[in-house]
């Protein structure tokens, strides 16, 4: 299903949408390995790991609220994050999941995070 983007006036925004759609069409989370999205800010990061098969956000990990991790949107953050996110999966005896980068670039924070979960175990 495409979205209409007619009412999306921010350019950048717009192509980000539409990676996100692309990305999202081809990968999907199961029991055994759980899609981890990530949704970033200016000010903070969060990763969700979801279990499409069930239609059902497992646990999340995040920047801000009662649990934060971290502090702010940076590479430090995402290390932490990233780390948190590993241990979570190891808790719940998984060793693999799908990363969906929700259409950001694959550079300096999501990058951060990724190999943060990598250099913990977690086949992503």
């Amino acid at each position: 299903m495409r979205k209409n983007y007619a009412k999306v006036t921010n350019l950048k925004l717009k192509q980000r949408l539409k990676r996100k759609l692309t990305i999202r069409k081809k990968i999907s989370g199961t029991s055994e390995r759980l899609r981890l999205v990530v949704a970033k800010s200016n000010a903070n990061i969060t990763v969700q790991a979801v279990d499409d098969s069930c239609s059902k956000s497992l646990f999340t990990v995040s920047t801000f609220g009662k649990s934060a991790v971290g502090t702010g949107c940076n590479k430090n953050s995402a290390k932490l994050v990233g780390a948190k996110v590993a241990t979570e999966l190891k808790n719940r005896k998984l060793s693999a999941a799908v990363f969906d980068r929700a259409g950001y670039k694959y550079t300096g924070v999501i990058a951060t995070l990724v190999d943060s979960i990598r250099e913990s175990g977690i086949n992503v």
